[in-house]
């Protein structure tokens, strides 16, 4: 199975090199458990270190404030964003017509970025913003399926991120995401501690084990060698 590098030091020793090509994983877990770092690493290292073009999606955020964000790491953003191997884009699902219309609209814009500029890797933070715009349970889940199986088609390997109740036994925000995903990665944090755990990677002989991860000047480091008693994640 082709696969490509996830830009997270420690992380590829977990899944057997790498995310698979083509493959959707649900990065999951509570408040301040760096999911959004996680994507944005995964983004700007694989425009960086193997010349793959990106597309970080937000649902909420600005594009000025995710730069912001990654060059708090020292990372040469502008200049690959300069290069179009760094795009970021923000979502406008503003609630002012059928909610299924307004993502069609989203996926269309979305894949038009990707043709245009050859993506490789698409991150999409975060599907819990849905919430805001939807109230009927039923419908986020529909229309999250939907979202999902757009984005398989586009190709790419994508990373979107869900916020969780920081349970140990809770795997996404509305209990369909990870369904629809080829890959599950859960992120824990136990003041001091931050965890790792790879509940789910489809075609890939992944650890069993929880990992502790650091959050350096340069990002997210995973200590593959290293493991967490799952008794000590709350």
């Amino acid at each position: 199975m082709e696969r490509i590098k996830s830009g997270i030091p420690g992380l590829d020793e977990l899944i057997e090199g790498g995310f698979p090509i083509g493959s959707t994983t649900l990065l999951s877990g509570g408040t301040g458990t760096c999911k959004t770092i996680f994507s944005m690493q995964y983004i700007y290292n694989g425009a960086l270190l193997y010349n793959e073009p990106g597309l970080f999606v937000t649902i909420e955020a600005n594009a000025k404030n995710i730069a912001w964000n990654m060059q708090s790491f020292g990372w040469d953003v502008g200049q690959l964003q300069e290069e179009r191997k760094i795009n970021i884009y923000r979502m406008h699902l503003a609630p002012k017509k059928s909610f299924g219309d307004l993502v069609k609209e989203e996926l269309s814009t979305i894949t038009g970025i990707v043709k245009e500029l050859g993506i490789k890797r698409i991150a999409v933070d975060s599907t819990t913003a849905f919430a805001s715009l939807i109230d009927d349970p039923s419908t986020i889940r529909n229309i999250l399926f939907k979202f999902g199986d757009g984005l398989k088609e586009l190709d790419c390997t994508t990373v979107f991120t869900s916020e969780t109740k920081s349970e140990r036994n809770v795997f996404s925000a509305y209990g369909v995401e990870e369904f629809m995903a080829d890959g599950l990665i859960m992120l824990y944090f136990t003041p001091p501690n931050r965890s790792i755990f790879v509940r789910k990677m489809r075609g890939t002989k992944h650890s069993k084990t929880v990992h502790p991860f650091e959050v350096t000047p340069k990002g997210i480091v995973i200590k593959p060698k290293e493991q967490v008693l799952w008794e000590a994640i709350k």
